[in-house]
């Protein structure tokens, strides 16, 4: 079970906004002083010492059913995990040769209306079919799929590029997922993966979802990695690091405008307008996601494939064709 508290996380920012000032230089007396003084007024805050958190359960939602609710206003605009992400990948997707592009995990469409108008052949894949829904009513002439990460309804060597945004938080492990990317690219094709960065998961608010089985809000399952695990799972495959970007929360991000009337008690992202200086030294410039491109080594692709299909033969007794059919 996991408690959350709207009080336990603004003294965690406070904290964060603090050890980030010694680290960096920024905490000058005055500084320090204002956070312990904004502490104790927190404390003294009857609507945050005396509000109730939330008990919660890790891993009682699906994704499926987040992205159920998501679906219909994914793409509205304030979205600022998107808004950083996504001109950074749709930087490197200008650079690419034009083919034939995979969308894993596609969501709405927004990466693969951009692929299409760079000229790509475009095909969507996602596991929720209320996302495929939005993306098929964006781009009616296109190849969606409903199919996991883990196998992709395409055979070998079926495409020159793979987009796999914001979601390889929800995979539990890298590897398998990355391997079927290799598997469906072309030698010498581009992965661009865009994921959310390890340090979201600390600083920003954790909110519960409704009940889950055992009748107690709930938690979804998310996978913050460092950077190493991406290659840990990549390098191995013949995939070679091409780019590696990690773009920023922008400074000034907190609008003192949209403070709300009474602020929160509750875990909201308006929490953090109880202390929006100590909000800003946490989170301004911090970290928000990070973007890779890989290039896919031609000779070692062919090596890891032939190890992939040996292993499959004996311990199937026969071959194993690939997988070839949409679903």
């Amino acid at each position: 079970m996991t408690y959350l508290s709207p009080l336990g996380y603004l003294l965690g920012i406070e904290g964060a906004a603090l050890l980030r000032g010694v680290r960096e230089g920024s905490a000058d007396r005055a500084f320090v002083e204002t956070r312990i003084a904004e502490i104790r007024a927190l404390l003294d805050t009857a609507a945050l010492a005396q509000a109730e958190g939330v008990t919660a359960s890790p891993g009682t939602i699906s994704v499926t059913d987040v992205y159920r609710s998501w679906a219909p206003h994914y793409d509205a605009p304030g979205n600022q995990m998107i808004d950083i992400e996504q001109p950074v990948v749709r930087r490197i997707l200008d650079g690419l040769p034009v083919g034939t592009a995979l969308d894993a995990a596609c969501g709405t469409g927004r990466h693969t209306t951009y692929l299409r108008e760079l000229g790509h052949d475009v095909i969507g894949v996602d596991v929720s079919p209320d996302m495929l829904a939005q993306a098929r009513k964006r781009l009616p002439d296109v190849a969606f799929h409903e199919a996991d990460l883990h196998r992709l309804p395409l055979p070998d060597n079926a495409v020159d590029t793979v987009v796999c945004a914001l979601a390889l938080t929800h995979v539990p492990d890298l590897a398998p997922v990355l391997a079927e990317f290799a598997r469906v690219l072309r030698p010498g094709g581009s992965l661009v993966i865009s994921d959310a960065h390890l340090l979201v998961s600390y600083l920003r608010p954790t909110l519960a979802r409704r009940p889950g089985p055992d009748g107690r809000p709930s938690l979804l399952t998310e996978h913050h990695r460092p950077l190493s695990a991406y290659l840990a799972a990549a390098l191995p495959l013949g995939f070679q690091v091409r780019q590696c970007e990690e773009p920023r929360r922008p400074r000034h991000s907190l609008d003192p405008e949209t403070a709300p009337d009474p602020l929160p008690a509750h875990m909201s992202w308006d929490l953090l307008h109880w202390c929006p200086e100590a909000s800003a030294a946490a989170l301004d410039d911090s970290p928000i996601a990070v973007v890779w491109h890989f290039q896919l080594d031609g000779v070692r692709k062919a090596g890891h494939l032939s190890g992939v299909r040996a292993r499959s033969t004996s311990s199937s007794g026969g071959s194993s064709p690939s997988r070839t059919a949409m679903t």
